[in-house]
């Protein structure tokens, strides 16, 4: 298998303005970090990225010194579907900072086998505001996209809490979420999975767009419906990286995703674009 070494020439440079008052940082797969008005909030941590092998024949464990030391605080954690990449270091993270983690029933039964407490745990459906400290928080519901060979992995909920540390084909994706995410001022979409149903997007604009790369030739005007709904200031692709290579190695993309056709359909769809490297970090 052909692998492709992000070429650095396509990363965001402009610092931009340095009084914006949200700092967006991106954790690399779909993770982020948003920080604004003295709160913070993690969206699909997953700084753990064992390897192939171990991913597909060993229970899988959170790396929790790596996750310490990449995510030093948090208060809340929002999961969008249920997969080991998005959820695995989730529990954990919470564990070490009190966070609660917010997500579907899948997302929450994840945490319970991970031995989160009730208190900890936000189970949502979507549709609602959740109050996340100075902001607040909506899952949107949506599917998940199809990627390799036309199809989702791993369809079909967690109906209880899975044995743990959990196996590859454990991580169900569950009921997926798109989240609006409004904080210091600025309102974020962060979709983790490369479909959407445009029903529920409807009548949420944002000032930034979290948009999954991975999948994405499979949905048909993908990025331009996401970008003419949302109407984003600026579009950060995610989920762009080979997710089974070390946090702090040289990024590769995941096979089959062409990055610089993405920024063209961005631009053509009349957005600003913002390509950030592992912990890359801009203000809004």
């Amino acid at each position: 298998m052909l692998l492709n070494t992000m070429d650095n020439s396509l990363y965001h440079r402009d610092p931009g303005p340095s009084d914006g008052a949200l700092s967006v940082t991106y954790l690399g797969t779909a993770g982020f970090v948003l920080e604004g008005d003295g709160h913070t909030i993690v969206i699909d941590p997953y700084i753990s990225r064992p390897g192939i092998r171990d991913t597909l024949f060993r229970p899988l464990i959170p790396d929790e010194e790596r996750i310490q030391r990449h995510i030093p605080k948090a208060d809340d954690v929002l999961v969008g579907h249920a997969h080991h990449d998005h959820v695995l270091d989730a529990p954990a993270l919470c564990h070490q900072t009190g966070a609660r983690l917010i997500g579907s029933p899948s997302t929450c039964n994840v945490g319970r086998a991970a031995g989160l407490p009730e208190k900890q745990l936000v189970q949502t459906t979507g549709k609602v505001d959740i109050a996340s400290g100075p902001g607040t928080v909506r899952g949107l519901p949506s599917r998940h996209g199809r990627v390799f060979f036309d199809r989702v992995a791993l369809a079909g909920d967690i109906p209880r809490p899975p044995r743990w540390p959990a196996r590859y084909s454990d991580f169900k994706h569950g009921l997926v979420l798109n989240w609006m995410v409004e904080l210091a001022g600025k309102k974020v979409m962060h979709i983790d999975s490369a479909d959407f149903i445009d029903a529920e997007l409807q009548g949420h604009e944002c000032d930034v767009l979290c948009l999954c790369a991975i999948g994405r030739v499979f949905r048909p005007w993908y990025t331009a419906r996401a970008i003419e709904i949302l109407k984003p200031k600026l579009v950060i692709p995610c989920h762009w990286d080979l997710f089974t290579t070390p946090i702090e190695a040289e990024p590769k993309l995941i096979p089959g995703v062409d990055i610089e056709g993405f920024l063209g359909e961005i631009e053509r769809a009349g957005a600003k674009h913002a390509l950030l490297p592992f912990f890359g970090s801009l203000r809004v």
